[in-house]
């Protein structure tokens, strides 16, 4: 009895005692992982059958969020395993911040426009917005910045009277571009419009399209911190709070795709792919082995991209994509075809941080009304 008490002392000492990249702690032989991601990716981490497929290789992955911006310049990543940011250009800050060698991208999504068939029928109306032979509607973001410089508001569009007979603006929903990626991608994408279609390079070609940028999160009023926010207006409050909100392709196939929360999108809820696009590419950079580990099972384990796509996520296997969506009778959208990259690092972060002065600076000389 004596041997079997000083066995056991010495086993669950052991557990107590690890940590990161040793055994985890009630856990058997697993290996503990830490990592820092974008939000919008912890439920995917947390479901049962990713963690029992990460367990099946010897790992428990424990992730924190914090804002993909945020990642590189302001989270404590000591003891970190890998980060993992939505976007290219925040991993390869990370990168250069951490001195990492390895970044894995195992999946995408496209950014798109959320709205309602009535108003993706009185933009196609406008000329702003068409409809494919295959049912997938495009927002033509050259014709939507123009609505924008011009202050139009929707009961000025034609068939409005019926459709949406609203006073406020035509203006997408995001969220604030001084913390969210989704916002950022947003930027990239008027930016690269408004630069007469060309990425933003250099202070000379940023202070060119700030004042239109600007405008476009200024007059959003209050705008919140994570992407789920205005993604979940949409879904539970509808088009008369948000007729048109930046999203991640990923946020509403995913819905669709668990039978949970499938009914909260409705027949009337379409997605509009914005031309130009971007891709939000969710890119993993490896800080150790162990993190190294996460990223090549991501990207290469089969198991792990079926379940990616389940979350409405796009593998780099197209067919996993297509399987997975047929599989739960979802329509597969086509992959879109008018696709820019985004800026470097450095100039998107030059004109995020010229917005977020006009924030904290602006005085309005008039009190601005409710639409606003």
């Amino acid at each position: 009895m004596l041997v079997i008490g000083i066995v056991v002392a010495i086993i669950v000492g052991r557990g107590m005692q690890a940590g990161p990249g040793g055994p985890a702690a009630g856990g058997g032989d697993l290996t503990v992982v830490t990592g820092v991601i974008g939000s919008e990716k912890k439920p995917f981490f947390d479901d049962p059958r990713v963690r029992e497929e990460f367990a099946r290789h010897g790992l428990d992955v424990r992730v924190t969020t914090a804002g993909s911006r945020q990642i590189a310049t302001s989270v404590d990543l000591d003891g970190v395993d890998f980060v993992f940011p939505s976007s290219a250009p925040a991993a390869d800050k990370a990168r250069e911040v951490t001195g990492a060698e390895t970044v894995h991208a195992p999946f995408y999504s496209p950014m798109v426009v959320a709205s309602f068939e009535p108003i993706a029928e009185l933009l196609e109306e406008a000329g702003v917005a068409r409809r494919s032979d295959a049912g997938m509607w495009t927002l033509d973001m050259h014709a939507y910045l123009e609505l924008v410089a011009d202050d139009t508001r929707w009961n000025q569009l034609e068939g409005a009277d019926d459709a949406y007979p609203s006073s406020r603006s035509i203006l997408i929903s995001s969220t604030d571009i001084r913390t969210s990626n989704s916002a950022a991608m947003y930027l990239a994408i008027a930016s690269y419009v408004a630069n007469g279609d060309n990425i933003v390079s250099g202070a000379r070609q940023q202070d060119e399209v700030l004042d239109e940028m600007s405008a476009l999160f200024l007059k959003q009023g209050y705008s919140a911190d994570s992407s789920e926010s205005p993604f979940e207006d949409y879904l539970s409050q509808g088009i008369g709070s948000k007729p048109l909100v930046m999203a991640y392709e990923a946020q509403f196939l995913g819905r669709q795709l668990n039978e949970a929360t499938a009914a909260a999108i409705t027949d009337d809820m379409v997605l509009l792919y914005p031309a130009p696009t971007i891709l939000s590419k969710h890119s993993l950079v490896s800080l150790t082995d162990a993190g190294d580990q996460v990223g090549r099972l991501l990207t290469d384990d089969d198991a792990l991209a079926r379940l990616e796509a389940a979350y409405g996520f796009r593998p780099n296997d197209a067919a996993v994509f297509t399987s997975v969506l047929e599989e739960s009778g979802v329509p597969v959208p086509p992959a879109p075809v008018d696709v820019v990259e985004p800026p470097a690092y450095e100039s998107l972060e030059g004109m995020i941080q010229e917005i977020a002065e006009r924030y904290d600076t602006s005085a309005p000389t008039e009190h601005p009304t409710a639409d606003q």
